[in-house]
């Protein structure tokens, strides 16, 4: 039933579509279901005035003498239709429709796996680059100054060796001392002399007449209990010694050398031999390699105690910026994937469930704001309202709460 107002020039009544919640905070989709809705006809001051076809006198609107009766919608001000720009599974959706919710508050999320592994990866590669840069901008460590002096110490001292073999001293000293471990070769290899084993024949006699001498007195006082501190078993221990000592001289020289003694020989004659051509053939080649190794070394030495170059440091720095770069293009992928609210209002409709795909640029929440609300009509025609003006007294009744009269 219409509620009619009447004023001195014009009476407007706007009958608003049944669905309205007013104050519940519903929404007939956005807020009714007639589909897309056309902008309001506004007059100039505060007092907005708009009107629609009315459903409660027929399908056309009624003009007549002063009064204006139309069907309108009751709708926020402030409403919008909610997606992402990025295709997802959705996994979470913390709010449920007619939930009031604030500016910023998070209404779902797309499954991020990949995206946060993008942003692991970037972080990972910006804090590569930041100690690559940290690294360059330090320098040489003293570890590493260290161990290039010491590679020109060692170039410098292999320099010095080949320069010293090329002296004439040199070279007889290395000949004197192949032409000696080649004698005592030699002498392994001829055996002792007749007069060598008279000789240690001799003395291992002798020594045996001494061991005897010293059996005798020890055999003397072998009776005493302090026997072992007297001097008779020390001078018999060390005429013992001694026989032993002589007696193997003797055999070794009537068995002539081992094969152990001539082996070692042989070995240090070609030592000797080696040695020898080292020296004899150094060339003056190897004295230039020899001297471009100690360059070399020095060239290095030198690099690291310059520090690093300016280039180095800013492509370093050209590094950390693009990985920078490239985490905040990470991040903002990661953001894609979450919708928050615009504004502060009530979740009007929630078109998906947990589970089902969203896609790009799909709506997902239509949200409507707590804010201001606007009275809208679609077909009234500037004919219907010709005669009215700003500052007109309008009527508005509503089907949905039938004890509510709003005038205005």
């Amino acid at each position: 039933m219409k509620s009619i107002l009447w004023t001195t020039l014009l009476i407007v009544a706007l009958l608003v579509g049944a669905g309205v919640a007013y104050a519940g905070g519903y929404l007939d989709p956005l807020l009714g279901e007639r589909g897309v809705t056309a902008a309001p006809v506004q007059a100039p001051d505060a007092q907005t005035t708009t009107v629609a076809q009315s459903t409660d006198v027929g399908d056309a609107t009624a003009l007549m003498d002063n009064l204006v009766v139309a069907d309108a919608r009751v709708v926020p001000a402030q409403a919008a239709d909610l997606g992402l720009s990025v295709t997802g599974i959705l996994s979470e959706q913390p709010v449920q429709e007619g939930d009031t919710v604030a500016a910023g508050q998070l209404l779902l999320r797309l499954d991020s796996a990949t995206q946060r592994t993008a942003v692991s990866r970037a972080e990972a590669e910006l804090q590569r680059a930041q100690a690559r840069l940290a690294e360059v901008r330090a320098g040489a460590r003293a570890e590493e100054v260290a161990a290039a002096e010491a590679t020109v110490e060692q170039a410098q001292a292999a320099l010095a060796k080949i320069q010293q073999g090329l002296l004439p001293g040199n070279v007889a000293e290395n000949e004197a001392a192949l032409a000696a471990a080649q004698a005592r070769l030699s002498k392994l290899y001829e055996g002792a002399s007749d007069q060598e084993l008279i000789n240690a024949k001799a003395q291992a006699a002798n020594a045996e007449a001494e061991l005897q001498r010293a059996q005798r007195a020890y055999n003397e006082v072998k009776w005493r209990s302090d026997v072992g501190a007297l001097p008779e078993s020390a001078a018999l221990q060390t005429a013992t010694n001694n026989f032993e000592a002589a007696q193997a001289r003797y055999n070794d020289l009537l068995a002539g050398p081992s094969q152990a003694d001539v082996a070692a020989a042989s070995a240090d004659v070609r030592r000797a031999q080696a040695q020898l051509d080292t020296v004899s053939n150094t060339l003056p080649t190897d004295i230039a390699a020899a001297q471009a190794e100690v360059k070399r070394a020095q060239a290095q030495l030198d690099l690291l105690l310059a520090g690093t170059r300016p280039e180095e440091i800013a492509s370093a720095e050209a590094d950390v910026a693009a990985a920078t770069a490239a985490l905040q293009e990470a991040l903002v992928a990661l953001a894609k994937t979450e919708l928050h609210a615009p504004f502060d209002g009530v979740v009007a409709a929630l078109n998906l469930e947990v589970g089902e795909q969203l896609t790009a640029g799909e709506t997902a929440v239509r949200l409507a704001g707590l804010g201001d609300w606007e009275i809208r009509t679609e077909d009234l025609t500037e004919f219907q309202v010709v005669g009215l003006e700003p500052g007109m007294e309008v009527g508005l009744t509503f089907d949905a709460i039938p004890d509510l009269n709003i005038t205005g």
